[in-house]
């Protein structure tokens, strides 16, 4: 069973990475649990759909889904419920990453159902405009991830803070009670710090993590940042 989601978070995506399928995802959610106990610092995973089960039954860490569809369950084919990722004992989901991006009607509809499932939910944006119209819509977080810096190990929270600062404001204008996580090449621990400083709850990222040579030492450090 998931712990409970407190902030700040350090919020670790595997995408569709082999080093985070299957049992080496399972490997690395444990490294995660190891260093939440270790640090307290709450670290969450989103693993590969299949994968979902197989962490939330093995980890107690938070567990979300990469994506949900605006849909209700029905006579769909290949779609992700709210009441699926529910049911595999996911807290949430993230919504619109730059490699899945929505539209504004789907990504309200997602949210709405995710909320009626009980799920939190992560919504990705890229932009201070995109930032403060998803706002209104009422996610549990706004991720900002300009899809430039993605992957590039250049954190957007150097290369670009004014991104940050001026979505928080943005955010913070329309509906303060959203939290906003910092993501785009995130890689150590000073960069979570650095997006902390900026006014964020924490930081989404994948490659940081997930490819590192040693996860668990750069999730410690990143947890150590984190509540420097």
């Amino acid at each position: 069973m998931a712990t409970a989601v407190s902030v700040p978070i350090i919020l670790v995506n595997f995408k569709a990475y082999l080093e985070g399928t299957g049992e080496k995802g399972l490997s690395l959610a444990k490294v995660a649990e190891r260093v939440w106990m270790e640090t307290g610092v709450t670290i969450g995973v989103a693993p590969p759909p299949p994968d979902i089960r197989l962490l939330t039954s093995s980890t107690r860490i938070p567990v979300f889904a990469q994506h949900m569809d605006a849909v209700i369950p029905g006579s769909y084919t290949g779609r992700v419920t709210a009441e699926a990722i529910k049911e595999a004992g996911a807290v949430g989901t993230l919504l619109n990453h730059s490699e899945y991006r929505l539209q504004i009607a789907d990504i309200q509809m997602c949210v709405e159902r995710a909320r009626q499932a009980g799920l939190m939910t992560v919504l990705c944006t890229n932009n201070p405009t995109v930032s403060s119209a998803c706002a209104a819509i009422g996610p549990d977080f706004i991720a900002i991830e300009p899809p430039e810096l993605i992957g590039t190990g250049i954190p957007v929270s150097k290369a670009k803070p004014e991104v940050i600062t001026r979505s928080i404001e943005r955010v913070r204008e329309v509906n303060p009670s959203v939290q906003v996580l910092c993501g785009a090449g995130i890689s150590k621990g000073e960069d979570v710090k650095a997006a902390i400083r900026l006014g964020t709850s924490g930081v989404l990222l994948a490659s940081g993590v997930v490819k590192a040579k040693d996860p668990e030492a750069v999730l410690l450090e990143m947890a150590i940042n984190a509540k420097s």
